[in-house]
């Protein structure tokens, strides 16, 4: 972890306040003083800020039903943030581990903890990803096998990776992924002919959404676990 980034996780600075301060001369890594703010902190590194020993803020891992009209950004844009709903402070510090467009409804993972979004995100840890798909027109018959194998995706080299498509009725699906490229799930049904209308994430890994729309909670440990034991 970078040293700006350490001193912001185990005090009340903000970030211009720790940089100055590991610029001064005012920050000591295994008692050596360190002026450089990206220099890395390690595991079994002890840091000081004026001789006081630092220590990390416990890692904040949520779940949320992220309602339509929201974005995942920390601060409002076109669209209101879905930080608006949590209150628990220092939301600055969180972000969101896969984020869903404005239009796009359903389960959010919040946490400020880089590596652990990293083994939700990355498409090499194979985390699967559930969604419920409306459609414009009827689903053909050949589209389970068309997702199974990839669609080539307008603007993309290659495929992409293989999908479940598990039909409910005629205009609605349930579509697990791997990946997350950018509007991925709604350039899917473009490649085939059709268009997705609502979109709803039901699921990430063995997370289930479980709260209402605009609530969020913290994750269990056995959780937050389930993430890590995915690393390969």
């Amino acid at each position: 972890m970078r040293l700006d980034k350490f001193i912001c996780k185990s005090t009340q600075l903000t970030k211009p306040e720790a940089i100055a301060m590991i610029e001064e001369g005012k920050v000591n890594i295994n008692r050596d003083v360190v002026t450089a703010v990206s220099a890395q902190v390690h595991e079994n590194n002890q840091v000081t800020l004026n001789g006081i020993l630092l220590t990390l803020r416990p890692f904040r891992y949520l779940i949320m039903n992220k309602p339509a009209n929201t974005i995942c950004s920390n601060i409002d844009e076109a669209y209101p943030s879905l930080f608006n709903y949590i209150t628990e402070g220092n939301n600055a510090e969180l972000h969101v581990a896969g984020r869903l467009d404005a239009d796009t409804t359903g389960l959010v993972l919040i946490t400020d903890n880089g590596s652990w979004s990293y083994n939700i995100i990355t498409p090499s840890k194979k985390c699967e990803k559930v969604y419920r798909v409306g459609l414009r027109k009827p689903i053909t018959e050949d589209a389970t096998e068309k997702f199974a194998i990839g669609l080539q995706l307008q603007g993309e080299s290659q495929l992409t990776r293989p999908a479940k498509l598990e039909i409910i009725t005629s205009k609605e699906v349930l579509l697990t992924i791997t990946e997350g490229k950018f509007h991925q799930v709604k350039r899917m049904f473009s490649a085939i002919g059709n268009k997705v209308i609502s979109l709803h994430r039901e699921k990430i890994g063995e997370i289930t959404l479980d709260v209402e729309e605009g609530e969020w909670r913290y994750l269990t440990s056995d959780e937050i676990q389930s993430f890590n034991l995915k690393v390969k």
